[in-house]
């Protein structure tokens, strides 16, 4: 037992990811109601609510593929949420750049 090997509970996994869903999403909806409030003061909200999604997918993606184990579906699906999320974080930087201008 000395040597066994501490590792986290899939309840402790689904738990973070839940709160991390939950904070995300909190932020999100903050940012959206901001932005669209006033837009002119508040324009660098924009990239930042396609950050926080990049971030909840790409999260997701990581979770899936890594407890997909053999089932292929799971772990496509993993792949195409990781992908969407580089795609979304690419939009955050475009629009970085379209506000910058």
């Amino acid at each position: 037992m000395a040597n066994q090997e501490k590792r986290r509970s899939p309840r402790n996994e689904v738990m973070m990811l839940d709160l991390l869903h939950i904070a995300v999403g909190i932020l999100t909806v903050i940012c959206a109601v901001l932005a669209f409030l006033d837009p002119e003061n508040n324009q660098f909200l924009f990239p930042v609510i396609f950050w926080l999604a990049g971030l909840l997918n790409g999260v997701s993606g990581w979770y899936k593929i890594r407890n997909s184990g053999r089932d292929k579906k799971r772990r496509f699906g993993g792949i195409v949420l990781c992908i969407l999320a580089f795609l979304l974080v690419l939009i955050g930087i475009a629009s970085v750049i379209s506000i910058r201008r």
